[in-house]
């Protein structure tokens, strides 16, 4: 006689003495599991279910927890920004032996049903009890504080502008740029007269000015002007 049974999603035809793995299950080695999802049962007289046959079942014991062979996922993109990316992977599975093939009773056997590590439900364990807290004694009550007032923001230091050159004369430079210059305490002619390479980089990138101080020849015109 045989059976097909259905367990992780997946139908085995099995016999008595067969040895099978099958995805994971809540059970230890040596273990006795009963599968009842059996959808056909084949012999002289071939039972099918309709679902599953009725009162059908196999039993199975378990012989050890093991993990499948090594697969290698591998992924790669090729595109401006490329990128590739490798996974290993092994799954976990039940080695067992089939026992016995039972055509009716399987409700009376008394025999665990086989249930995936997955599905297994969880025991909660019960809430410690809470110790009863002692009473608190009223609090006196505490003389009213005097309102605070909310700290005032401080204001942003304004760049001394008195006594600067007027950087408009510069190409390119009006108001608004004149006044982000100020804001960064660039005031004179001579201050950017004075700029090394990596200045300019830092202003530019600080200001975002986007290369307009080697483009306009900032640093060539303010040492003309500061002559």
């Amino acid at each position: 006689m045989f059976a097909v049974l259905k367990t992780g999603g997946k139908q085995y035809k099995v016999q008595s003495g067969d040895v099978l793995r099958v995805e994971k299950l809540a059970a230890a080695a040596g273990d006795t599991v009963q599968f009842n999802e059996i959808l056909m049962l084949g012999g002289n007289a071939p039972v099918v279910g309709s679902p599953n046959v009725a009162g059908a079942a196999v039993q199975a014991t378990v012989i050890d927890q093991i993990k499948g062979e090594k697969l290698i996922h591998f992924v790669k993109r090729r595109r401006k920004h490329s990128s590739k990316r490798t996974k290993g992977h092994r799954q976990q599975l039940t080695l067992l032996r089939i026992t016995e093939i039972l055509e009716k009773g399987a409700e009376k056997s008394g025999v665990m049903a086989a249930i995936g590590a997955g599905s297994a439900p969880a025991v909660a364990e019960p809430a410690p009890k809470k110790a009863k807290a002692a009473p608190k004694a009223k609090a006196e009550p505490a003389a009213e504080a005097a309102p605070k007032k909310p700290a005032a923001k401080k204001a942003a230091p304004k760049a001394e502008t008195a006594g600067g050159d007027d950087l408009k004369q510069l190409s390119g430079v009006g108001p608004a740029l004149e006044k982000k210059l100020h804001a960064a305490g660039v005031t004179t002619f001579a201050q950017i007269a004075g700029w090394s390479e990596s200045d300019i980089a830092e202003m530019d990138e600080k200001l975002s000015f986007k290369g307009r101080i080697e483009r306009e020849g900032w640093v060539d015109q303010a040492k003309k002007l500061a002559e």
